[in-house]
């Protein structure tokens, strides 16, 4: 299999050039490559004024990504389960170095097609993942599965519809996204820097699922959840009969500190009910994969939980918000990656929404 690589400049500045992978639906060979590259090429770049074209060329799927020079990190892969392979993003806040890089995203692979869970956290990490899927098969890409609105799940999203993706969401992923499109593009793309942001877009879904749903990509089913509101108001879990994979994404944070974007009280609510389920591991949204369930989830409950007391009594001593920012919580520090960063947010969405309980 070959793939088209572009490099090409932002506004002509050769000091702002990169390399930009441009998917085709069907896997490539050599001759057919070099045959439409060139119209390939200047397809893509419609609608891209800011991007000029220096050379494009035709790579080995295997050195598409090895001879990148702009990359910020090997891009290591483990397959958890037979078919079931996961990328681990660092666990950090987007940056440069990492490009945005910082969820953990992967693919299921079945008897006839591909399904993707998560894009990544830049149109780079999308191009890098569908990369690493080429290397392994030649199956087509036929869903990408977005498990929730954060831009570090979401943003490579476009590479997987260029490639014929269907992508697929919860209920309310159409409207979240949407209405956040503008500030996650504006903040990331100064988070993360202009060679790494390089034509990332936010891509809204194709298809929702309200309640549940399985795909079927051939001989193994996948049964796609949406969870009322939790760490978001739109999260969607998968299900990997075959090998009782479940990939919870965000609902289950490990060593990077958990973050509230829908309710305390959900979240705690919604593991409470996950927890009965048997399954044989988990992938959780942040940190190592895969976890043993339901053990996996007592450390981010145990934040969570800590939270909503802590808080509570924050409110009944008649605390300001302000006060329970600096005061709640040092004791539910642990283990916890970018606390600082994350857990005075917590504080002050948990406080609003315990306030009048």
């Amino acid at each position: 299999m070959f793939e088209l690589v572009l490099s090409v400049c932002i506004l002509g500045d050769p000091s702002q050039c990169m390399e930009r992978r441009v998917p085709d639906q069907k896997p490539m060979g050599m001759v057919s490559c070099m045959r439409r590259g060139q119209s390939m090429a200047k397809r893509w770049l419609e609608g891209r004024p800011d991007l000029t074209l220096d050379t494009w060329s035709c790579k080995a799927a295997s050195r598409a990504e090895e001879e990148r020079d702009d990359r910020p990190a090997p891009f290591a892969l483990s397959e958890v389960a037979p078919g079931v392979w996961v990328h681990e993003g660092a666990v950090a806040t987007p940056s440069p170095e990492n490009g945005g890089d910082i969820a953990n995203i992967g693919f299921i692979v079945g008897d006839e097609a591909v399904a993707v869970i998560d894009a990544g956290g830049s149109r780079k990490v999308g191009e890098r993942l569908l990369d690493a899927i080429r290397r392994h098969t030649d199956k087509p890409v036929r869903w990408l599965i977005l498990t929730h609105m954060h831009p570090d799940h979401v943003l490579g999203a476009s590479v997987f519809r260029e490639a014929g993706a269907t992508l697929i969401g919860h209920a309310r992923l159409e409207r979240a996204l949407s209405a956040r499109a503008g500030t996650y593009v504006a903040n990331n793309r100064r988070l993360i820097g202009e060679r790494a942001w390089a034509e990332t877009e936010v891509v809204l879904p194709d298809e929702a699922v309200d309640g549940r749903r399985e795909i079927d990509l051939g001989d193994r089913i996948l049964v796609l959840e949406a969870h009322p509101t939790a760490h978001t108001d739109n999260d969607l879990t998968v299900l990997d009969r075959r090998t009782g994979t479940w990939w919870v994404s965000d609902l289950v944070f490990r060593e990077h500190t958990p973050s509230i974007d829908g309710s305390l009280i959900g979240w705690i609510e919604v593991l409470e009910e996950m927890k009965a389920r048997q399954v044989a591991r988990i992938v959780p949204g942040h940190g190592p994969a895969p976890l043993p369930w339901p053990e996996g989830a007592q450390p981010i409950s145990g934040y969570l939980l800590g939270l909503a007391s802590e808080v509570r009594t924050a409110i009944a001593r008649g605390d300001t918000m302000m006060e329970a920012m600096e005061d709640v919580g040092g004791d539910l520090r642990g283990d916890w990656a970018l606390f600082d960063a994350f857990h005075p947010r917590n504080v002050s969405a948990a406080f609003k929404e315990l306030e009048w309980e």
